[in-house]
Formats: structure tokens, C-alpha cells, sequence
């Protein structure tokens, strides 16, 4: 068997924290190799190994069937090996070009040929159907777009295996079907393929094999063909999963928050809540379902008093918070799982314990006469790490060293512990595996059960369907229906997001 790619039982080392113990996986030419495990599983550090950026304290790598040290990206980059990171590394005020270029430009006569490059680009751009504008600043398109860019990068520079790192997690359903054809394409065109993931649709949607990690050991390889979601799921969390959230009918009662006519402006002064109205009451969770860029993103903000609005109101247990300070909104009873849990849930560079109080730390038994009492901080850090499940070697852990399912444990544990009555949960399992998504479902139905509004924002729509109790669909800043999940279908839901109306929707189911 000829593979284009083997790394033989490689092991990498952080201090005494064995990420990769002794892990092999094997890519054939012209397949699409997924490599499957929970969050913190060392699936980003192999291929981090794979690309340069790592180097192995044991173990080896051939490139079609020759052993190879690759000390860096560039070495990758010559063997062929292009990565796509699930951040994308762009330069947002240069264009497509000019980013795709970087560190490979063309010059003629001492001074950079953008024309010939933005030739090559659209050129490469056009054989793999990626329909990216060589032209456009990257700050103005969308993630999908730019993801699309990098992508371009590896192949720009004559990459014929690709690495795609949790490729999906920030695309939206639409997106996703494209980039699934994309790869498609790649494959079709002698290329060769590992997708880093833990969702099981894609998985079975798009790979030919499979390579299982758990808690940094290999599991095993399977064919895709002859496996199942079920059995995926087992073999990378190590128990039975359950998919379906179990819940009781909800039984709401008095009127939570109650948001009317509120109109919001973007960061370029043009409206894009535009007079929504919404509620949600307690016992019950409000998921609202909406293409990204309809408006999700300020809603929140202004919800929360980290955007300012320009009209409406905003009333929780009938006070009125409308452009009220952020602690203030907070004190009176509003939780927040922020959808960037880098930029606005963590302090990345404070120990995790540290992170779990960033809500109360000004309050007894945290702080006395403005000192902070870090035995009480501790303390506390403790019982929610235990109590959330949080894996991490100790509570004076950085935050950033955390995975990302382990990252919003913490925070969803900081949150839920302050008791609010109204918790805004924003992507709040986006890039997670099925153990922390099946765990945090979980604890968004307990809430509602201790009598809670929950106001769920995602973009997964099997998410929005499997924990809500009403769906609002959101398009262009206004709500424009108010569905029950069980008398509605994905379909329908679709297309009531792009703009039909229910009618318009139904007919088409």
C-alpha cells in the first residue's frame, strides 16, 4: 500500500503532559483521512507535528515512503504540505493577493508583480471552484470567504496534501455544503486530504477513513463505509453517547425578558437589529435561528451593554436595561456565554481560577476593603472545576493552555453558579465534541427546569431543533417567525431563514 503520508508512532511532550503517546495514522493518495477526537484529545498538536510547528520527542514521518525531519512550515511547504488553521492566519487590511503572496512574492525588476499574482491567484482560484475576488481587502468578506483564501495559500504554494483544522467550526450550514465540495474538488484533482473534526455528520458526509484518538493515545483506524455515528462517537469518548437530548415539555411561566422595538446600528453606523421585538419567559428556552450577519451578534451586545442602541426597550423582570452598563446588566441577573469565548469570556493569560470570578471578584467573600482574598477565589475555582467537569492539570492552569471544550466548561460553570435569571447562551458548543456538547445541553435544560430564561443563539440548526422550546428566526434584524420545533423541520426552517415567509415556507416543505 502506498501512503502519501506516515507518522509512526509519534510522541510529543509538554514538560510532564504526554500530548501524542506513541500515535500512528497512515494517509492514502487521493483520500479524504478525518482524524477524530474529543477537545484536548492532541488531534491539532499531531498535526501541528505533521506541519513544522512541533517538533516529536519520538517516533517518525515519511512522506511518500522517504523519512523526512520537517523543523519547520517551510520545510512542509517544500515536501508539499499545506495547513489550513481553524484561526486563519491573515492580514485583514491587505487584500486576497497580497495576503496569498506574503513570503512568496513575484518581483519583477525589485518591485512585487501584483497583476501577474493576481493572475496566478484567479487562475488557481477558478480550476478548484473557490470563486474568491483576488482583489478584495480581506476585512470586507465573509469568514467563509476567507477561509476559501487560506485555502488558496496552500495551494499557491503547491500543496498536494492538505491539513484542514476544525475547517467548519466558525462556517455557517451553507458554507459548510460548499466547503465539503470544495474538498471534493481537491480530491478529484490528485489531491490528498486530512480533516481534523469531531462532527460526526461531516465525517460520514466526506471521509473515506477515520483515525480515533482518546486523551492523546490512538484508538484506531476505521472505514468510514462500514462504521456509524453511534459507534464514532463511542470509540472517541470512551462511553455510549446520547445524540437525542432527553427533556421534559416546558412549563413557562411569567414573562422574563421582554425586548420591543429595538433598533441597533454596526460598527459602520448602518442598522442591523432593525425594530425586533422578543420574548422569553421563565422555564423555557428561546432559540433563535439565523444565518450569521442578520443582525445575532449586535442583538447580543446590546443585550448585554457591550453595544449601545439607538431605539426600543429592553426590560428584564420588568426593569428597564436599555443601554445600562455591563455590570449592571449583569447584577441584575443576566449570565452570559459569550460567542467568542477568547475575546469576551476569558482572560487568556490568567490562571483558570482566576477566570471563574471574573463576574463576583469585587464581592465578599472574594474581596474585602478592595483586596482580594485568593484563598476564597481558589476555593471556589475548585468545587466549579469539579463540579463542570473542567479537565485541567490544576486551578492555577492558564486559561489559553485549556482546550476549547474545557474553556467554556469554565465559563458556562462561572455563569450558571451566579444563578441569573435571564442566561444568554451564544454559540455556546460551537468547535466542541459530542461529550462537552452532550454535557452542556444538559445543563441549559437544567436551568430551564430551575425555572431559568434561556435565550440560546446558534447557528446549528440540529441544536436550535433538539434544545428549544419556541424558535425565532431572525432575518435582517427582525424576527419574522416564532416557531413550535415540533411542527417545524429543518427545511422549513431554512428557507423561513433566507427570507420566506411561513406560508412561502410551508408550501415549499
Amino acid at each position: 500500500m502506498e501512503y502519501v503520508i506516515e507518522m509512526l508512532n509519534i510522541r510529543k511532550e509538554f514538560g510532564s503532559f504526554v500530548a501524542n503517546d506513541n500515535i500512528t495514522l497512515q494517509l492514502k493518495k487521493g483520500e479524504i483521512h478525518a482524524l477524530l477526537g474529543e477537545n484536548g484529545a492532541g488531534k491539532s498538536t499531531l498535526m501541528n507535528v505533521l506541519f513544522g510547528l512541533y517538533q516529536p520527542e519520538a517516533g517518525e514521518i515519511r512522506v511518500k515512503g522517504k523519512s523526512v525531519k520537517i523543523t519547520d512550515p517551510n520545510v512542509a511547504n517544500d515536501l508539499g504540505i499545506g495547513m489550513v488553521h481553524q484561526h486563519f492566519m491573515l492580514v485583514d487590511t491587505f487584500t486576497v493577493t497580497e495576503n496569498i503572496i506574503l513570503g512568496r512574492e513575484i518581483t519583477s525588476a525589485g518591485r512585487i508583480d501584483i497583476k501577474k499574482a493576481e493572475q496566478e491567484v484567479r487562475q488557481i482560484s477558478e480550476q478548484y471552484g473557490l470563486a474568491v475576488d483576488p482583489q478584495a481587502k480581506i476585512s470586507d468578506i465573509s469568514v467563509g470567504m476567507q477561509q476559501r483564501v487560506e485555502i488558496l495559500k496552500t495551494l499557491y504554494r503547491g500543496a498536494e496534501i492538505l491539513i484542514f483544522d476544525e475547517p467548519t467550526a466558525v462556517l455557517t450550514p451553507q458554507e459548510i455544503k460548499e466547503l465539503i465540495q470544495i474538498m471534493k474538488t481537491l480530491i478529484k484533482e490528485g489531491k490528498s486530504i486530512i480533516l481534523i473534526t469531531h462532527k460526526l455528520k461531516e465525517i460520514m458526509e466526506v471521509a473515506d477513513r477515520c483515525t480515533v484518538i482518546r486523551k492523546g493515545k490512538g484508538i484506531g483506524t476505521v472505514n468510514v463505509s462500514e462504521t456509524n455515528p453511534n459507534e464514532l462517537a463511542s470509540l472517541m469518548v470512551g462511553r455510549e453517547v446520547v445524540f437525542k437530548t432527553e427533556k421534559k415539555p416546558a412549563e413557562p411561566k411569567q414573562e422574563v425578558l421582554v425586548v420591543k422595538d429595538l433598533t441597533v446600528k454596526d460598527s459602520r453606523g448602518v442598522t442591523v437589529v432593525n425594530s425586533l421585538d422578543l420574548t422569553v419567559r421563565a422555564g423555557e428556552i428561546v432559540g433563535i435561528a439565523g444565518v450569521d450577519g442578520n443582525g445575532q451578534s449586535e442583538l447580543i451586545e446590546a443585550l448585554t451593554g457591550l453595544r449601545k442602541s439607538d431605539n426600543g426597550s429592553i426590560q428584564l423582570n420588568g426593569k428597564e436595561l436599555i443601554n445600562h452598563a455591563p455590570r449592571k446588566i449583569t447584577e441584575s441577573g443576566v449570565g452570559h456565554i459569550p460567542q467568542d469565548r477568547h475575546k469576551h469570556g476569558l482572560v487568556l493569560n490568567y490562571p483558570i481560577a482566576e477566570n471563574m470570578v471574573l463576574q463576583t471578584y469585587y464581592q465578599k467573600p472574594f474581596s474585602k476593603s478592595g483586596v482580594l482574598n485568593f484563598k476564597e477565589i481558589y476555593n471556589k475555582a475548585r468545587k466549579l472545576i469539579s463540579e463542570f467537569d473542567v479537565r485541567t492539570p490544576s486551578e492555577y492552569t492558564l486559561a489559553r493552555a485549556l482546550s476549547g471544550g474545557n474553556q467554556q466548561k469554565a465559563i458556562i460553570g462561572r455563569e450558571v453558579d451566579r444563578n441569573p435569571d435571564l442566561l444568554i447562551a451564544a454559540q455556546p458548543t460551537r468547535g466542541l465534541d459530542v461529550g462537552a456538547i452532550e454535557f452542556i445541553h444538559k445543563r441549559l435544560i437544567e436551568q430551564r427546569d430551575h425555572g431559568k430564561a434561556v435565550l440560546l443563539v446558534s447557528f446549528e440548526l440540529d441544536e436550535i431543533m433538539n434544545v428549544s422550546d419556541r424558535i425565532a428566526v431572525i432575518y435582517e434584524g427582525k424576527i419574522v417567525a416564532v416557531v413550535n420545533p415540533k411542527e417545524t423541520d429543518e427545511q422549513e426552517l431554512g428557507l423561513l431563514m433566507a427570507g420566506s415567509n411561513r406560508k412561502e415556507a410551508g408550501a415549499n416543505v
